[in-house]
């Protein structure tokens, strides 16, 4: 209870209310002024008519001296003996031709040409202090005009005093009216107009930060009107914005997961590096890389092995092999570029060039070998592999606009191909190239000169281990 009365006394601190308040005691006000403006006039003439029921025996007085035949100076003297004392100031008499007569006391300010014909004439000045009446002769049964001039001062002071009567009432009558009518709207209007708008800020917050649904306080409240049925459509807006942001949230969370996927699969094809650009640019990306190692292994006896074997079998099994490869790759940071049937071909210093690519590509193939003797075909015949190395230039990117792939070109590839395929079983041979950047480090033995395909003589080193 006392949180709803603190919520009522506030809602008078509202602009609403306060527009309200204002608006309402000006119209109350204007309303009583216009219906109480007649009555104003209405007490005024009544206060006048009292005044002329004081002067009236005083007129027939005055009327009846003009009867007889007496001196006009004798008839003003009696006429200042009459009204001496009394509520008439002064007389004015007039023949009938329009001649004045003569003026007894304080001159009215109403002449005979204001006459013109009429019975009666009744004006107050300016001030509001005198009231002058005239009379033509018809009226008094006598052949004079008079003219009287009455003292209006209690008039006067008897409106000052009703108009304040009349506007304190008027006050009070408005500012009753307009607390009671506030009080009212204050319940039923403002109060949860304003609690209304804090359901608002709270969802916004809740909306902005995901937090639970507040506690609203329209959700609490059953009215049948207007204000009732906005604060159900709040609600349900609200219930709508809630279940949109949260449908928005599954399906962006799936979004992240696909993309995550496809990231992953995108990066299992392709170098990070050439990933991106391909994302930002269509059509060919080529590097030129001036030194990198490239090392190509086979596995020996595998077409033998493949004629016995189930294919499920034989490609469970160099899946195997393979993805053992593929994590000594990912241990010394070499780039694997494909495999071909039982062929396997990886190399160092691509797409981020490093000054040790080939000694990362001499211990990926030492690595190869332990692996390698780990295998063995289902009849316990161990495997062999071979494996041929060379350093030099390439071009590497991807070309193409369907089923990407990141490849090398150039001659270097061609005579690491030419190491494997001329190489010797369960051993790694090098090219002159790579042994002159190796053999500081590692132990080789020289094989001789053999003749490449394309390049005629050339010499060649088998790599046997590290140096201690």
């Amino acid at each position: 209870m006392s949180a709803w009365l603190s919520a009522l006394l506030n809602s008078f601190k509202a602009r609403l209310s306060q527009r309200i308040i204002f608006w309402v005691f000006i119209s109350i006000v204007l309303i009583e002024v216009i219906i109480l403006i007649p009555s104003y006039y209405m007490r005024e003439s009544e206060l006048l008519w009292q005044i002329e029921d004081v002067s009236s025996a005083i007129v027939t007085s005055i009327s009846r001296l003009t009867a007889q035949e007496v001196d006009n100076n004798k008839l003003l003297e009696e006429i200042k003996k009459i009204t001496h004392g009394s509520v008439i100031l002064g007389v004015a008499i007039y023949q009938p031709n329009g001649q004045l007569i003569g003026i007894c006391g304080e001159p009215p300010e109403i002449t005979f040409s204001d006459l013109k014909g009429k019975d009666e004439v009744r004006a107050r000045n300016r001030n509001g202090d005198r009231y002058d009446v005239a009379w033509s002769g018809g009226k008094l049964g006598t052949n004079y005009i008079i003219i009287a001039r009455h003292n209006a001062t209690t008039v006067k002071q008897e409106l000052s005093a009703y108009i304040a009567r009349i506007a304190g009432l008027v006050v009070l009558i408005s500012a009753f009216v307009t607390s009671v009518t506030m009080l009212v709207l204050g319940a039923t209007v403002i109060v949860p107009i304003l609690r209304l708008r804090d359901d608002l800020i709270a969802a916004g917050e809740a909306t902005a930060k995901d937090k639970a649904n507040p506690n609203f306080y329209s959700l609490s409240v059953k009215r049948n009107d207007e204000l009732g049925e906005v604060m159900k459509a709040f609600n349900q807006m609200y219930r709508r914005i809630r279940q949109e942001i949260n449908e928005r949230k599954q399906a962006e969370a799936i979004l992240r997961v696909e993309t995550e996927k496809s990231e992953r699969l995108l990066l299992n094809i392709l170098p990070e590096s050439i990933a991106e650009q391909l994302k930002q640019q269509q059509g060919c990306i080529a590097e030129r890389f001036d030194e990198v190692t490239i090392l190509f292994a086979d596995i020996v006896g595998f077409t033998a092995l493949a004629a016995r074997t189930p294919p499920t079998e034989l490609v469970s099994l160099l899946n195997e092999i393979f993805s053992a490869f593929d994590r000594l790759a990912s241990h010394h940071g070499l780039e694997k570029i494909k495999t071909i049937g039982d062929a396997y071909m990886v190399v160092g210093g691509l797409p981020s060039p490093r000054s040790d690519h080939a000694w990362a590509i001499a211990e990926m193939a030492l690595d190869m070998q332990r692996e390698i003797a780990r295998f063995q075909t289902n009849k316990g015949e161990p495997f062999s592999i071979r494996i041929g190395i060379h350093t030099g230039p390439v071009v590497a990117g991807v070309i193409g606009l369907q089923k990407f792939s990141y490849d090398l070109w150039g001659d270097a590839v061609n005579i690491a191909s030419r190491m494997e395929s001329l190489g010797i079983a369960g051993e790694i041979q090098v090219t002159a190239t790579t042994y002159e950047l190796l053999r500081d480090k590692y132990l080789f033995a020289e094989r001789g000169v053999l003749k490449v395909k394309g390049r005629g003589e050339a010499i060649a080193y088998l790599l046997k281990g590290r140096k201690q």
